[in-house]
């Protein structure tokens, strides 16, 4: 076991002593479903942006974006860039339609625009989702990070954390949820940038770090045959996984969904387009850092090294306290919304009489199932990826095309129907589930197999692009051959049908008019950090 300085351990205890009294608090006062899932959707765009980032950052960004940075270098910071234009469209595009139909989840959503069975298949095909990335990497990274840091073995880790997480997840709701996820987004923030700057100084700053590294760690522009990261993928697969994960994943939307109004809830999602500017410098840079200074680490124990041989004690007590934010806030999120999903979308369809009080059981009761599933997955990971991060991208590749499809055709164009949508998911379903499970099973027993190794040895962002071309195509064909759905059916859920009489589409208006100045912020720092990124993106090409 590793000694912890008492005052290390005095900082990790204020941290727990602060989380848990949030969580406490808004369990006395959350009483009903709408309170408890969605935080009384009156949350405004501060705590929105926060929680955002909060839930995204979590222990496999620490221990895979700097693991990464340290194996390949800068690159992997593309897909935190790419997802500051992702949160944009979050906000610009998706938003209005999701608080103009008041759901509680995404498949809700999905049913309304579609039919049933596409609610039922989001549903499912989400919970398998985050008991294989969500649940089960923040357990695996953040007992990895805890077993460096304070020399815990993993089971113990993951209990701690799924025990502390769960008790403010479970009392509190949405709205723990959400306002400790402020707390923790600052804690984190401040953590990492204060390990960046103790490591560029050790290095000798960007200069001597960049003399320290062969010269392609720091182009993040890479050729069409780079393995891990090849620009093809980089801008046209990686795109198609924020899209899953930033507009369409319940975990994520659910915090747009608690937001005031319309345009709280893009001004929250813009908030959090300039904080994923960060993770590059505060994450995948101490990765760089790692590997100057100890070229003999391996990449996914890069961070780690650095808290351990770099900082002091205190600091040290800081840089803990940070990890645990980041991994608590990321699965407290994913309880949360999973909870909803089962709740809303399984049980209350089955039960429409059950009362709010059994609404809130039957949450809890689901937190608990999740999380013994993910822990379960834990010792498969290793088969996908040797990379945590990677493996992450991975399993989402293979998830995410046709729910993006679905969606984005779903509200640009209004002749597509529920017969294509539940095609293309099932077509998609078969597509990445074939190559998920050859993938894991040549991890585990490698094979000889030509078209079988052909097919798990495309690069996972262009079977993502495939699979998203294919399984569009099925969703238009299929829905030009069967019947165009209602008008009454659509009102207010595509572009077409957004001005069509109604309530639902007077709401918008109504929202949007009671902050004129902050519509007209938003305008303005949507352009500026569009600038900031072909900036950036343009220095480091």
């Amino acid at each position: 076991m590793t000694q912890v300085p008492t005052i290390d351990m005095v900082i990790i205890a204020v941290y727990f002593a602060v989380v848990l009294g949030i969580g406490f608090y808004f369990s006395r006062s959350r009483r009903t479903s709408t309170d408890y899932f969605l935080a009384g959707r009156n949350v405004g765009w501060f705590a929105v942006g926060a929680s955002l980032f909060a839930t995204n950052i979590s222990s496999e960004h620490f221990i895979g974006l700097s693991g990464s940075g340290a194996t390949t270098g800068l690159a992997i910071g593309h897909f935190e860039w790419l997802a500051c234009l992702i949160v944009l469209l979050l906000g610009w595009v998706f938003v209005p339609f999701y608080h103009r139909s008041q759901v509680f989840t995404m498949p809700e959503f999905l049913e309304r625009r579609y039919n049933t069975a596409c609610r039922m298949y989001l549903t499912s095909i989400s919970i398998i989702a985050y008991v294989l990335t969500k649940i089960s990497v923040a357990l695996y990274a953040g007992a990895l990070l805890l077993k460096f840091t304070v020399g815990w073995d993993f089971y113990t880790s993951a209990i701690v954390l799924v025990v502390l997480t769960g008790i403010y997840t479970i009392s509190g709701g949405l709205a723990a949820v959400i306002y400790t996820e402020v707390v923790q987004a600052f804690i984190l923030i401040g953590g990492a940038l204060v390990l960046t700057f103790v490591g560029l100084d050790r290095v000798g700053g960007f200069a001597g770090l960049r003399a320290s590294l062969p010269p392609d760690y720091f182009d993040m522009i890479r050729p069409m045959s780079d393995p891990n990261f090849p620009w093809t993928g980089i801008f046209l697969g990686a795109p198609i996984l924020g899209i899953w994960y930033w507009c369409t994943d319940q975990v994520i939307v659910q915090k747009v969904l608690s937001a005031r109004n319309i345009t709280q809830a893009r001004m929250g999602s813009i908030f959090a387009g300039y904080l994923k500017i960060l993770p590059v410098f505060i994450l995948v840079l101490p990765g760089l850092i790692a590997a100057a200074l100890y070229p003999e680490i391996t990449g996914d124990e890069a961070y780690p090294t650095l808290i351990v041989r770099l900082l002091p004690p205190g600091l040290t007590g800081i840089m803990v306290a940070a990890l645990l934010a980041a991994v608590m806030s990321s699965l407290s999120a994913t309880f949360n919304s999973s909870s909803t999903l089962i709740t809303f979308d399984f049980y209350k369809r089955f039960h429409p009489e059950a009362s709010e009080k059994q609404l809130i059981h039957i949450g809890r009761v689901a937190t608990g199932a999740m999380v013994i599933l993910g822990i379960l997955w834990v010792p498969f990971m290793k088969y996908i990826s040797g990379q945590l991060f990677i493996y992450l991208q991975s399993v989402q590749a293979y998830i995410s095309p046709p729910i993006a499809a679905v969606f984005l055709l779903g509200v640009f164009w209004k002749r597509v129907n529920g017969t294509g949508a539940f095609a293309s998911l099932i077509f998609g379903l078969v597509l990445g589930g074939v190559r998920f499970v050859l993938e894991v099973w040549h991890g585990m027993q490698p094979f000889d197999q030509g078209w079988i190794v052909a097919l798990v040895q495309i690069n996972f962002l262009h079977y993502a692009v495939y699979m998203f071309l294919l399984c569009t195509a099925v969703l238009v064909i299929v829905s030009l051959l069967t019947p165009e759905p209602s008008r009454s059916q659509l009102r207010g859920l595509t572009f077409a049908t957004t001005t069509e009489p109604g309530k639902e589409a007077g709401q918008e208006e109504d929202d949007e008019s009671k902050t004129p100045a902050l519509r007209t912020a938003s305008w303005f720092f949507t352009i500026a950090l569009i600038v900031i990124l072909m900036s950036l993106w343009y220095y480091f090409r």
